[in-house]
């Protein structure tokens, strides 16, 4: 950055701090807005709003205070009068006078006998001079760094920085689309002469952004393919049949139609590579058991890796009684094992006499090795880390690979996030689930909340209070361990209270669910440790507590943990009264559909990075994966079409498409993660 015109070691720290830190980075900052100002309004016609006008100077005033000073011009044209205000412009003083003629650009008020324009920006004309307008681009700024200053710099080396980029779509793409050319884009986007010929420009340079991408994922597929090594699995004759023969119940439809993809998927040498989305409590348990026994009848391993010890223990519960009549012995390792039940667990393991190993990162440790691993399965996979993916992975040569999560995740975002992965989807619920009624209440209705667990004790069933925090001591929130001890002792002292954290021992976090499992325990305080995996089917009531700290996403899965029994459930999400922004909240009084929640947290929140460790906060692309979504299917359709008939890129035209991919940073995080 510091060879750039206009940019020293002061500014080049400034634009740092905005994200820009190469000439590449600088180029890709491109405006947020346009101001249109090549035709000056008539002052007669002024309303309040940005507004940009041509007048002479009819009187001046200067007030000059302690800390600021207020500079009044009352401003005329052929249609009107307007006073213009600079405010805490010192070093103007003295330098506008009656009768000089003015371009003022500004935001204009009504506040008393003559319209106000607060004067943002302006330059003095000549006499005969006729005002030769143009469209500014205005940049997302900070206190340290201006739009002027930031359209100054890139204004200074624009031509720079585009002659370091190369046009690598092919021609037949580009005039398919009719978009302008890549030098052509970049220019009318920080310069443009015609606003439309600017939003086609931005347009062109998303289509690159996202078709790199795109690309990547598909390129990553086809060498997954084309590498295969996975155990291609048969499926025996009648097994559909054997296998829900030993099921307590019967599948729904969507479990079925997922399962039968799955036994499709694991029988090719391609290893399966598949991210399978259900709401809350659609039975994702019994899919993944599917999937076990026929890898254990073809003679391999299998791997379960949850984020958790309690939900990693509820899954080997569950799958152990699932898999007995199949032949199929379960192995936990989890890190608060003791050393003797580890060694045993991991002998198991590495002989082959365990063709199930579920637990949690524990899994990941040298020391866990196996006998002939060909399956893995990942909860909750977007919880782990790209390189634990990749670390579990690596146990085995080319495993067949499941992906599962209860967080619905938007078609938008799976489409984009996850367009490497093959994507399955259950969308229906078992019969029998409870509908959970939803309610969003202020602080000062917390003791109304808390008659209803009270009342819903007395009839014998349990509740949840969900708390933010371990302990509130250096933050505003509400502590789990300060609520349990308020409960305790003031609102539900002949009621048995107890606090489950993150930082329990594993042992002693084990010891609370079991006792809320067996009904020892009425009222759990807890984190948001109890996210996923936690059933209690007596548990009919849940308390959020400063819910609007919260993701809707992660607020549905939490009232998920209640209405998994017969007794009507209820889920009260509580923010405090001065909180704003909280009506988003109502979403979830309105619907219990995962994935409209889902998109609504989308549209709400940033979406993070399209690929790579970054899984959450700000993105970093130009395109916006929800407005822009159309554009990025447009995009995904070309890059599939041009991998399909030459997976290596190698066509002489297809060539300048590995150098896109290598500038582009997504599309090589994408090519390098699991």
């Amino acid at each position: 950055m510091s060879s750039l015109a206009g940019i020293g070691p002061e500014t080049a720290a400034k634009f740092a701090e905005v994200g820009v830190a190469t000439p590449a980075e600088l180029l890709a900052y491109i405006p947020r807005a346009y101001r249109d100002w090549r035709e000056p309004m008539p002052i007669g016609s002024l309303r309040e709003g940005e507004a940009i006008i041509v007048g002479r100077v009819l009187r001046v005033k200067e007030r000059r205070g302690r800390r600021a000073t207020l500079i009044t011009a009352a401003l005329q044209d052929d249609t009107g009068m307007i006073e213009a205000k600079w405010f805490g412009r010192q070093y103007l003083a003295g330098r506008i006078a009656p009768g000089d003629r003015l371009f003022v650009a500004g935001r204009v008020a009504r506040a008393g006998l003559l319209p106000e324009i607060n004067v943002a920006q302006h330059r003095a004309l000549r006499e005969n001079e006729v005002w030769q307008g143009e469209i500014v681009p205005v940049y997302a700024a900070t206190k340290e760094l201006s739009t002027r200053t930031i359209r100054t710099v890139i204004a200074k080396n624009l031509d720079r920085l585009i002659a370091q980029q190369t046009d690598a779509l092919p021609p037949a793409l580009v005039q398919r689309f009719g978009f302008p050319p890549l030098a052509r884009a970049w220019r009318e986007v920080h310069a443009p002469h015609d606003l439309e010929a600017a939003a086609r420009a931005k347009e062109r340079i998303v289509f690159d952004e996202f078709f790199s991408i795109a690309l990547a994922a598909a390129v990553k597929r086809a060498r997954r393919e084309a590498a295969g090594g996975a155990r291609a699995l048969t499926l025996p004759g009648g097994f559909w049949d054997r296998f829900i023969a030993q099921l307590p119940f019967e599948p729904t439809a969507a479990q079925r139609r997922v399962i039968e993809r799955i036994w499709v998927d694991m029988g090719r040498t391609a290893p399966m590579n598949l991210l399978l989305q259900g709401d809350v409590g659609s039975g994702k348990t019994l899919v993944a058991a599917a999937a076990i026994v026929l890898a254990h009848e073809g003679g391999i391993q299998s791997a379960l890796m949850a984020p958790t010890e309690i939900l990693a223990a509820q899954h080997a519960a569950k799958l152990a009684p699932l898999l007995l009549p199949f032949g199929v012995t379960v192995e936990a390792v989890f890190g608060s094992l003791g050393a003797r039940e580890r060694r045993r667990a991991e002998e198991h393991i590495a002989s082959g006499q365990a063709a199930l190993a579920v637990g949690t990162h524990a899994l990941l440790t040298e020391s866990v090795t196996f006998a002939n691993l060909g399956l893995v399965i990942i909860d909750e996979q977007h919880r782990f880390g790209v390189n634990q993916r990749r670390s579990m992975r690596e146990k085995s040569a080319a495993p067949h690979t499941l992906a599962m999560t209860a967080t619905p995740i938007p078609r938008t975002l799976a489409q984009t996030r996850y367009a490497d992965m093959d994507l399955a989807v259950i969308d229906e619920l078992p019969p029998g689930r409870t509908p959970i009624r939803t309610f969003v209440l202020r602080e000062s209705y917390k003791p109304r909340a808390y008659e209803l667990v009270r009342k819903n004790a007395a009839e014998g069933r349990q509740a949840y209070v969900v708390a933010p925090v371990i302990d509130a001591s250096d933050s505003a929130l509400t502590g789990a361990l300060a609520e349990a001890e308020r409960l305790e002792k003031k609102v539900f002292p002949d009621l048995r209270v107890a606090v489950l954290h993150g930082k329990l021992p594993g042992r002693e976090k084990d010891a609370v669910m079991e006792r809320f499992k067996r009904g020892e325990i009425d009222v759990l305080v807890a984190t948001t440790v109890v996210e996923v995996g936690v059933d209690v089917a007596n548990a009919s009531v849940m308390i959020v507590l400063d819910a609007n700290r919260y993701g809707l996403a992660q607020l549905h899965q939490l009232r998920g943990r209640v209405g998994r029994g017969v007794a009507e459930s209820i889920c009260v999400l509580i923010a405090p009264d001065d909180a704003g922004e909280v009506e988003r909240l109502t979403v979830l009084e309105k619907t219990t559909d995962g994935f409209e929640i889902a998109n609504e947290d989308l549209r709400l929140r940033k979406a993070g990075q399209l690929a790579g460790t970054q899984q959450a906060g700000d993105s970093t692309l130009i395109g916006d994966i929800v407005d822009d979504f159309a554009l990025y299917m447009r995009a995904k359709e070309a890059a599939d079409a041009i991998v399909a008939s030459d997976p290596e890129l190698s066509d002489p035209e297809h060539r300048p498409l590995l150098t896109l991919l290598d500038e582009n940073a997504s599309a090589r995080a994408m090519l390098v993660t699991a």
